[in-house]
C-alpha cells in the first residue's frame, strides 16, 4: 500500500457505518487521521462500532449533528447516502471534499485496477474477468460493489495483484482522481433516477470511471449503446477497446459466424457458453475485451466462458429438479433485468415468479416482453402483485396466480409446470417489502425448490 500523509492528524468524518464505512475508518485511522464515524442509527451495541472505539475512533450515532463538520478536512460517505443529506449538503457548502471509499482506495493501491460499471451485468462481468485474470501475469482480487470494500483490499494488495472492482454510479460519483488502468462500461439505462435526478447526471457519474484515464489506459465499452458511446467513449482519453454483438469490431471483441472473437483471434462458439442469454453474451464480450488487453490467452478465456455457471442470484442456474430447470434471478430488481431473463430461454416454456417492493412505477414496459416470451404461467407476490397482475392480463398470459410470497410460489410453480419447463424467479422488483435483501429472497427460493428433490 502506498503512503498518504495528507490526512495525518487531520479530522476525517466517515458518514455511514456500513461495510465501506467500517473499512474506510480503519484505514484512515491507520494513516494517522483523527476519525469520527457518524450514522443515523444507534450504534451503542454495534460490534464494528465497539471495535472502532477501541481503536480510538469517535462514534456518533442516532442522527447527523452538523457541528461534527467543524474543522473537518475530508468527508467519506457511504455510497447510498444521497447528496441531499443535510450533512453532505453542509459539507459541500463549506467546500469540504466529499468522496466515497473508492477514491481513497484508488489513491493508496499498489495494484493496477480493472473497474467495471454499467446499469446491468456488472457482477457477472466482474466475476468473469476475475476468473480470466487468474490466467494472466497478475493475481486477481475481486472486490468493490460485489463484496469486499476496496479500502479493505488495498491494505493487502501488492503490485503482483490486479484489483477487479465492480463499481456503482453511487460509488463513482464520489471520486475525484480515481484512475483504473482498465475501465469497462457495459450499458446505461434509466436506473437510479430517484438518486441522480436525470439520465445525464446518472451517465456523468458512470463517466467518472474514465475521467482520469490517459492514453496509457484502456476503456472497454459497449459500441452498441449510443448512450455509452456519446456520454462516455467519445469523451475518454484512454485507448478505446469496443465490444459489440452487431458489428465486427476488430479492435475489440465481437461475434462473427456464431463465434466469439477478440481482434483476429477466435475464442469459442457462442453455443458453448456456460450461462444462457444474449445479455450474458454481452457480458462475455466485455470480459473477453478486458482480459484480452491484459494478456489472457484465447484458450484460457474459452475455458472460463465454458465452465462459468453464473453469479449468485443473477440468472443463476440452480439445478434440474423433477425435470424442471430452475433459475434464480433474484437480483433482477427492475423490468430490464427481468426482460433479459425472459428471453434467455427461447425454446422452453417458463413459469415466472415475480413481484416485490412497490416503488410507484408501472409495468407497462413489461407487457410486450411478456407477450413475446414463451410463458406458461406467472405467480405474483409482494406489494406490486396487483400492478403486475394488470400487466399480465394485458399481455394475455395463460395462467396468472397471486400468492403470499416466494415460499408459497414455489409449490405452485411445480404444480403448474411439467418436465422440460423452466421455473424462473425474476421478480422485476426490489425485495425489501418482504425480505431483507435480494440475496435472502433468492436463498429462500432455492431452499423451497430443494424440498422437491
Amino acid at each position: 500500500m502506498k503512503t498518504l500523509n495528507t490526512y495525518e492528524n487531520k479530522k476525517v468524518l466517515v458518514l455511514g457505518l456500513g461495510k465501506s464505512g467500517y473499512a474506510a475508518s480503519k484505514l484512515m485511522k491507520s494513516l494517522g487521521a483523527d476519525v469520527t464515524v457518524n450514522d443515523r442509527n444507534d450504534l451503542s451495541t454495534d460490534e464494528h462500532a465497539k471495535e472502532l472505539r477501541r481503536d480510538g475512533v469517535q462514534i456518533v450515532g442516532g442522527g447527523h449533528p452538523l457541528e461534527l463538520l467543524e474543522d473537518v478536512s475530508l468527508l467519506i460517505k457511504n455510497p447510498g447516502i444521497p447528496y441531499t443529506n443535510p450533512m453532505v449538503k453542509k459539507a459541500l457548502e463549506q467546500e469540504i471534499p466529499v468522496v466515497t471509499e473508492v477514491e481513497i482506495a484508488g489513491l493508496l493501491s499498489d495494484a493496477p485496477m480493472i473497474g467495471i460499471t454499467g446499469s446491468n451485468g456488472k457482477t457477472t462481468t466482474t466475476m468473469l474477468i476475475g476468473e480470466m485474470m487468474k490466467h494472466s501475469s497478475f493475481e486477481p482480487i475481486v472486490a468493490g460493489n460485489i463484496g469486499t470494500a476496496l479500502t479493505a483490499i488495498v491494505q493487502k494488495a501488492t503490485v503482483r495483484n490486479a484489483i477487479v472492482a465492480e463499481l456503482s454510479s453511487f460509488q463513482l460519483m464520489g471520486t475525484r482522481s480515481f484512475h483504473p488502468h482498465v475501465a469497462v462500461v457495459l450499458n446505461i439505462f434509466d436506473h437510479h433516477l430517484d438518486y441522480h435526478g436525470t439520465v445525464e447526471n446518472y451517465a456523468s457519474a458512470k463517466a467518472r470511471i474514465t475521467a482520469n484515464q490517459t492514453k496509457d489506459d484502456y476503456l472497454v465499452y459497449n459500441a452498441d449503446s449510443t448512450r455509452v458511446v456519446s456520454y462516455i467513449a467519445e469523451r475518454s482519453q484512454a485507448k478505446k477497446v469496443p465490444f459489440s454483438l452487431n458489428k465486427k469490431e476488430t479492435s475489440g471483441a465481437y461475434v462473427s459466424g456464431g463465434f466469439i472473437f477478440f481482434k483476429e483471434n477466435r475464442i469459442m462458439p457462442v453455443g458453448e457458453m456456460g450461462i444462457p442469454g444474449e445479455h450474458n453474451l454481452i457480458n462475455a464480450l466485455a470480459a473477453v475485451a478486458a482480459a484480452g488487453v491484459c494478456g489472457v490467452s484465447p484458450k484460457d478465456m474459452a475455458n472460463v466462458l465454458q465452465s462459468f455457471k453464473g453469479a449468485r442470484h443473477r440468472l443463476e442456474y440452480v439445478d434440474i429438479v423433477q425435470g424442471r430447470t430452475i433459475y434464480n434471478d433474484s437480483k433482477a430488481t427492475n423490468i430490464i433485468a427481468t426482460t433479459k431473463a425472459l428471453h434467455a430461454f427461447p425454446n422452453k416454456e417458463i413459469v415466472l415468479l415475480a413481484g416485490g417492493l412497490d416503488r410507484g412505477n408501472s409495468f407497462d414496459a413489461l407487457i410486450p416482453e411478456l407477450k413475446k416470451a414463451p410463458i406458461k404461467a406467472v405467480l405474483l407476490f409482494g406489494e406490486t402483485k396487483k400492478k403486475l397482475l394488470d400487466a399480465c392480463r394485458k399481455a394475455t398470459v395463460p395462467v396468472i396466480k397471486e400468492v403470499e410470497n416466494v415460499e408459497a410460489a414455489v409449490p405452485e410453480a411445480f404444480a403448474l409446470s411439467q418436465p422440460g419447463d423452466v421455473i424462473l424467479l425474476s421478480p422485476a422488483c426490489a425485495s425489501w417489502d418482504q425480505y431483507k435483501s435480494f440475496e435472502q429472497r433468492g436463498d429462500i427460493f432455492i431452499a423451497e425448490v430443494n424440498k422437491f428433490r
